[in-house]
């Protein structure tokens, strides 16, 4: 009996290379290929008569079969399968490449179905080039296949993704076989059915005969709206679910005056905009409630997140534990490179200079500590364990670091306060690892500079509440962002000439770190770091100092060139985007892209963002090779934005499936994607999830509803 965990090569005979594809397509049992959707239906060709093929055209022919062979092509030995099919009018050879199984699956004298495109040999043979074939009861009145019984009658045709050695034909023959075993009857349904009912989706059942074998276009259109549904709907109740468990924990009461607040504010030498003292407030109101914050602060890069997080942090340290007269409560700030969390531990170390507190700085490279006994203004290197020692009784009120935050070693006296930056290089598990490891769960604040789509941060960030930075700080200036042609290249190296020449500095982002093997045939001809450094230092800036820098280099090797950078000992930097996340050098107002075609737009944003540090005219130059209709108007979009929200939205809708910006990293499938665009689903979705968690939080009357949940551990951004 074939069940929905039943593996695939109990039911299918695989070849080596075939369990290899399926393997690498994470299809292993029933239930991954039957959730493995078309990404597109081709409308069936027109039935015709075989005697009025034309060359190139995709068509419907209906004979017997006969003549089926297996064999291999001479020179490269794929697997093939050929046959002839043949009605009253004519024969015409059939030839299917890399499915020798086809040949094994019908035999001569079958009735069959034919559909696929019409090519033509060499010497004028037309035949049909790995067409779809399906087994038929009978033949077709004239030109109708209306006499068709039951599942034979597809007006379009499911189009899947493929691997070499598992072909689009295959999917489709391996899930009609899956159909006509009868495991679709004791399928268990995990949407409650007044939710169906209430949004009118179909069953679980009828979803999948509709997504693998629809009639007709709104059929399929329906199958995919509940499956998207559905997979925004776990993820909500999941981060529900969360939300519910944390607002039950117990938290520290954090309560601060408003003058302690505005004098530590007094310190800064910038004043605080609109929207950073609207985030500050929503943090001190979550600080009072005794129960632990989950906030997201989102922001563009420059829009001053950091300061935000430093005044939290402030009203933290300065508030002492409940159960004692002196200390602090303890602040840990979780970055993802070591190059972030040594330029955190230097700006915390300037925000907090007039109290000269404790600020440890621990990655995988060492430990930190300011300040330094031998001088109060300077930081020191340490022992981990010292650093550590430190930490666990409490004397270090700050704590930054890396993932090496989560380890075991690292304990904490009195742990109030997480704030982890670019939230979504961490993984949900990550985040709760570091919560959890305390009695009393500390607040937690995610930042993250990558533009999100409204309704992807509804949907994946659901658990926590939203504050947006949505300006820059006075002073600051929109980047004037440029699309270069070749024949301009010339012109802009002049431009940035006479930048260099007023002192500034120069970014050069390239997608490559070497160049690309030319004898390879597949190899991408796109700029590489180890070259373009080459070029620009010998032939176009030879009177300026160029220096490079990926993420191959050690930890120390990329500390010392960022520091040359920041010291101007180096005027242009040659890159690959490991310079997207959070490098701060106010001098540097020119950002060069070479072959944007290859970043995301949320990328080429943050790339841009890394020349907005200062009240310097910044200056973006985006060089790309291709010049199709989609890449300029990707790249207009970008050149247009005023900010990450409104190019996020722009990515969504421009882009769309499995395409946006980091889709793969948020943990969503292509299909839930598209239904992002969705704002209207993606709220349905986050009600139901809310409102079913808060009347039965535990799903106890909702058993499928609570093993589905298990089963799938939601989605885990891993």
């Amino acid at each position: 009996m074939i069940s929905l965990d039943t593996p695939l090569e109990i039911i299918f005979r695989l070849s080596p290379f075939q369990k290899k594809a399926l393997v690498k397509m994470r299809l292993k049992k029933v239930d991954d290929i039957l959730r493995y959707f078309p990404t597109r239906y081709g409308e069936a060709g027109a039935i015709k008569a075989i005697e009025f093929l034309n060359v190139g055209e995709n068509a419907v022919v209906f004979g017997k079969i006969s003549k089926l062979k297996t064999a291999k092509t001479f020179r490269s030995k794929v697997p093939i399968s050929t046959a002839e099919i043949e009605d009253s009018t004519g024969k015409i050879k059939i030839i299917w490449f890399s499915q020798p199984y086809i040949a094994k699956m019908f035999f001569g004298g079958m009735l069959v179905r034919i559909e696929g495109k019409v090519s033509v040999k060499k010497n004028g043979e037309i035949y049909f080039s790995n067409p779809k074939i399906e087994k038929v009861s009978q033949m077709p009145d004239g030109t109708s296949d209306s006499l068709f019984s039951g599942e034979d009658n597809f007006n379009l045709s499911p189009v899947y993704a493929e691997s070499r050695g598992i072909s689009s034909n295959w999917i489709y023959h391996a899930i009609q076989k899956i159909f006509k075993s009868g495991v679709l009857k004791n399928l268990e349904e995990s949407i409650p059915e007044e939710i169906l009912k209430k949004y009118s989706l179909p069953s679980l059942k009828t979803s999948l005969i509709w997504i693998h074998a629809p009639r007709k276009k709104e059929d399929a259109e329906i199958a995919r709206k509940r499956f998207a549904f559905e997979e925004i709907f776990f993820i909500q109740l999941d981060r529900q679910k969360e939300k519910y468990i944390a607002q039950k924990e117990k938290s520290f009461t954090i309560q601060k005056k408003e003058k302690e607040m505005k004098e530590f504010i007094k310190t800064f030498p910038f004043p605080l905009t609109r929207a950073q003292n609207k985030s500050i407030e929503a943090i001190l109101n979550d600080f009072k409630t005794g129960h632990p914050m989950s906030r997201l602060l989102e922001g563009d890069v420059g829009s001053g997140k950091t300061a935000v997080a430093a005044t939290a942090s402030f009203a933290v340290v300065s508030t002492p534990p409940p159960d004692r007269k002196f200390g602090n409560l303890q602040v840990a700030y979780m970055a993802p490179t070591e190059i972030l969390a040594e330029q955190h531990f230097e700006s915390f170390i300037e925000y907090f200079a007039k109290y000269k507190l404790p600020v440890g700085l621990i990655t995988g490279s060492g430990a930190k500590k300011f300040p330094s006994k031998s001088d109060r203004e300077k930081s020191t290197k340490i022992s981990k364990p010292q650093l550590l020692k430190w930490v666990e009784n409490g004397e270090i009120p700050i704590l930054i670091g890396t993932h090496a935050l989560i380890q075991k070693t690292v304990k904490f006296k009195n742990l109030a306060f997480i704030i982890i930056d670019e939230q979504h290089r961490f993984g949900v598990k990550q985040r709760m690892q570091l919560r959890r490891k305390h009695d009393i769960a500390p607040h937690l604040l995610s930042m993250t500079a990558t533009p999100i789509p409204r309704t992807l941060a509804l949907t994946i960030f659901g658990d926590l509440d939203l504050s947006l930075l949505d300006e820059l700080p006075p002073g600051r200036q929109m980047p004037e962002t440029k699309i270069v042609l070749s024949h301009e290249r010339e012109e802009i190296y002049e431009k940035v000439r006479e930048e260099l020449k007023t002192g500034r500095q120069v970014f050069v982002i390239c997608p490559r770190i070497n160049d690309p093997d030319p004898n390879k045939e597949t190899a991408i001809n796109a700029k590489s770091v180890k070259s373009e450094t080459e070029r620009l230092q010998n032939k176009i800036f030879k009177e300026f100092k160029v220096g490079a820098i990926t993420g191959k280099l050690k930890p120390a090797e990329k500390e010392k060139i960022m520091r040359d950078f920041k010291d101007k000992k180096i005027d242009i930097l040659v890159a690959t985007s490991v310079v997207e996340v959070g490098v701060n050098v106010p001098n540097a107002t020119v950002m060069i892209i070479e072959n944007a075609e290859r970043f995301g737009l949320a990328q080429l944003h943050q790339l841009r963002g890394r020349i907005l540090r200062s009240s310097y005219k910044p200056y973006c130059f985006v060089f790309a090779e291709s010049k199709s209709a989609k890449t300029i108007s990707r790249l207009k979009s970008f050149v247009k934005a005023k900010n990450g929200f409104e190019l996020a939205e722009a990515d969504l809708q421009q882009r769309g499936a499995g395409d946006l910006a980091g889709a793969k990293q948020w943990g969503v499938s292509d299909l839930a994607m598209e239904a992002l665009k969705n704002i209207k689903m993606v709220e349905a979705a986050r009600l139901e999830a809310r409102l079913l968690i808060e009347k039965d939080p535990d799903l106890k009357n909702y058993p499928l509803l609570a093993k589905y949940l298990v089963s799938k551990n939601a989605v885990h951004m891993e």
